[in-house]
């Protein structure tokens, strides 16, 4: 079914956009959640969690790119699970990994309080993964946003893991420049 169908049915208030929605993008979120939260049974309920949310967000809001909503409410949400598990311990793992490595670029999100800065950096971050390469753009997307680990990019495109940690290193050091350039503190 198409996004635009689909959406409808949200709108309708038509219970079978639910379904329609799993079919679709389902395995999708799924992987999104399971490789921040690494956890099936975790994972499943917060594609479930996706879902209600969907539901309760369309309408007023109708998305441009059902697959972009969808998965960035599978991804906040996994996050807010993931960052609730580590208040009660302390723990590792790709998404921690992940996001260490980011701190090298970027500042901590409570130096950043003012919601236009947010907005302002995340336009900088944007215009800044323009000026990338695809497969740059992919590779650090992939692992930023999806949190997929460096084995997992290497053998999606065919690279040594090692080769996929060198240009992600690289991609964060011109991030930093960059931000640094647009007077931002890193």
């Amino acid at each position: 079914m198409e996004d635009a169908a689909i959406i409808g049915l949200y709108w309708e208030r038509n219970e079978q956009a639910i379904h329609e929605t799993n079919v679709k993008y389902g395995p999708y979120c799924h992987t999104i959640a399971y490789n921040i939260l690494e956890n099936q049974e975790d994972s499943e309920e917060c594609v479930n969690d996706t879902w209600l949310r969907a539901w309760n967000t369309m309408p007023p809001q109708r998305p441009n790119y059902l697959r972009l909503f969808l998965g960035k409410i599978t991804r906040n949400l996994s996050l807010d699970i993931w960052k609730g598990k580590q208040a009660q311990k302390r723990g590792g793992g790709e998404l921690s990994l992940a996001l260490d490595e980011l701190s090298e670029c970027v500042a901590d999100t409570k130096d950043v309080e003012d919601a236009l800065q947010a907005k302002e950096l995340k336009e900088t971050i944007e215009r800044f993964l323009h000026t990338l390469p695809k497969r740059e753009r992919e590779l650090f997307l992939q692992r930023y946003f999806y949190m997929c680990s460096t084995k997992e990019l290497a053998a999606r495109y065919g690279m040594k893991e090692n080769h996929v940690a060198v240009l992600l290193s690289r991609t964060r050091k011109k991030l930093a420049a960059q931000l640094v350039k647009e007077g931002w503190s890193v």
